[in-house]
This record gives C-alpha cells, sequence and structure tokens, in this order.
C-alpha cells in the first residue's frame, strides 16, 4: 500500500500540517521536529507529490531530459553526467529516449509537461521548429537549433571539424573521404562538416563526401585511405573492414572519429578521435537551465565549449 501524508504524521507523532511544512521547507519548525518527519518518511517510503507541488506553484524538482538513442555511450555518459549533477542540486531526472522517432518525442513531451517538469534539456531534433516555438516550459538545447528564444549549449563543431581534417593532412592521407550526416535541422552540429571541408580546402587537399546511408554499401578498404566519421560508433563499424583485410589502423588507413566517450577511449585508444568535454557540457546545459527557470522572460546566451583531439 503506498504510505499517504497521515501515515507519515502518526508515525512521526505530529500533525499533518507540520508534515507539510517540513515538506515544503517552511521555517520556525526545530530540527528535532525535521528529523522525526524524515526518518517516518523514509521508514515508509513516501514519496511527495511533484504534480500536487507544482499545481500550488512550487517547483517539482522534476527535470526532463530528451535524448536519441542512449546505445550511443556519448548519449549515455551525457545523460548519466546531468542526472548525477542535477541530483546533487536537488533534482530528480525523467529521462526520455526519442529513439529517433517524431512520434515518440511528440509523446514523450505531453508526458513531461502533464508531469509539470520544471524545465527541460533537449537533445534531440525530430519535431519541427514550429511545435518548439509553441512550448512555454524553459527548455535548453543540447547542440541542436530549436526556435529562436531556446539557449543553445554545445561543443565547438567547426573546430573540430577542422582538427580531424588536420591529422589527415598531417599524415599526408590521399584517398580522403568525409562521412556527411544528413541532418537537414538548422544546427551546430552542421559545422563540423563545414570546419572539415574548410580545411582541406585551404590546404588543397583533395577529398570527396559519402553519405551515412551508403557507409553498409561501401568497400572502404579498396576505396579509401583515409575516412573522417562522424561519431566514435560510426568509426568503429569502418575500422573493422580494414582489419578484416589485415590493415593496421595509423599505419596502412586512418580513421578519426568524434565525440571521445570515456567507454570508447577506454576500449579502443587507439582511435584518434575529437573529444567533446562531457562534464563542461551538462555543468552548462544545467546552468543555463537554472537561469531559464529563475527568469522565464530573460534572454539566455547560447554557450560553446572548446573541443580537443586526442590521438
Amino acid at each position: 500500500m503506498v504510505a499517504k501524508l497521515q501515515d507519515v504524521a502518526k508515525l512521526a507523532g505530529v500533525s499533518v500540517t507540520t508534515v507539510s511544512r517540513v515538506i515544503n521547507n517552511y521555517s520556525s519548525l526545530s530540527d528535532k521536529t525535521i528529523k522525526k518527519v524524515h526518518q517516518a518518511m523514509r521508514q515508509l517510503n513516501y514519496q511527495p507529490n511533484a504534480l500536487a507541488r507544482a499545481m500550488q506553484g512550487k517547483p517539482s524538482n522534476f527535470i526532463g531530459l530528451i535524448f536519441p538513442n542512449l546505445t550511443n555511450p556519448f548519449f549515455a555518459e551525457l545523460v548519466n553526467e546531468l542526472e548525477h549533477q542535477l541530483f546533487l542540486q536537488g533534482y530528480k531526472t525523467i529521462i526520455a529516449s526519442s529513439a529517433e522517432n517524431r512520434e515518440i518525442e511528440h509523446e514523450y513531451l505531453n508526458m513531461l509537461f502533464a508531469n509539470q517538469v520544471d524545465g527541460i534539456i533537449s537533445g534531440s531534433h525530430n519535431l519541427g521548429i514550429e511545435e518548439y516555438q509553441q512550448l512555454t516550459a524553459p527548455i535548453v538545447s543540447f547542440d541542436r537549433y530549436l526556435s529562436d528564444n531556446i539557449p543553445i549549449v554545445a561543443a565547438d563543431s567547426y573546430r573540430g571539424g577542422q582538427l580531424a581534417a588536420q591529422f589527415m593532412v598531417n599524415h599526408k592521407v590521399r584517398r580522403l573521404v568525409a562521412i556527411v550526416d544528413e541532418d537537414t535541422s538548422v544546427s551546430p552540429t552542421l559545422n563540423r562538416l563545414q570546419g572539415v571541408v574548410d580545411y582541406l580546402n585551404d590546404q588543397g587537399q583533395d577529398f570527396t563526401t559519402l553519405a551515412k546511408e551508403e557507409i553498409a554499401k561501401t568497400n572502404f578498404a579498396d576505396q579509401f585511405s583515409g575516412v573522417i566519421a562522424s561519431n566514435d560508433v560510426q568509426a568503429l563499424k569502418i575500422i573493422s573492414q580494414y582489419r578484416q583485410k589485415g590493415y593496421r589502423l595509423n599505419q596502412d588507413f586512418f580513421v578519426t572519429g568524434y565525440d571521445g566517450s570515456q567507454l570508447i577511449r577506454q576500449i579502443a585508444p587507439q582511435l584518434p578521435t575529437v573529444v567533446q568535454p562531457i562534464h563542461a557540457l551538462a555543468e552548462n546545459l544545467i546552468s543555463t537551465l537554472l537561469k531559464r527557470i529563475a527568469s522565464p522572460t530573460s534572454k539566455v546566451d547560447s554557450v560553446t565549449l572548446p573541443v580537443k583531439f586526442e590521438e
């Protein structure tokens, strides 16, 4: 049976009003009373009703996180870091994986607003820009343009693209291809490819591009000696093609990744990759969202963080 406010009051030996005052952090209560109520709540596993608090105009202390498929180690580690840092600041999280599906994201948005979350951090981009413009709750976007009034926190994608291209030029790679992620949104991620293109053109380096949908049909080992992949998971899949033919990474062929999650760097330390600062990204996503929550009508600036390249 789910414990009620009355059950907590009875076990703690105080009134229902006193329990309510403890939950809502009202002052003028003794430490002894507060401890008794908290002990009773733990013993009964009592959970205050976040929706009821929100309806009374109080914060729910819930933050919604919407991200694409969490099987990508980078997104999994970023969400884990967000959840950890939010918990330290007194917030609980509702995590929604949109699975890159427009309808799923639509349903999750409705669910989050129905549960009166205090704000949302979104790293997904399935919905049309117009739909996000209609939302009134505080929202911060990770690496995606959603609307003019939603601030973006992102790593420096343009510089990341330049660093990956610079690695290839330094190693005098000739038959070079850059993978194109067909992202049609107005997104900072597009700057990644632009950084690659600009740097290679400035260096007079010949290269070609390949849509990610063509990866499975492409024989990389026979056609290219260098590949600039759009993420680490994609890079490892391409590397496996070369290794099946006995080629050695960073000697017979070159592939760069992007993201630099801890998991990938542990299992594939030999992969040259652009590292996004997960801890700093989480810090800035949260601080930017808290500014939006504190002052919903005020303009909050977007944030761009530096990246680094690890060989």
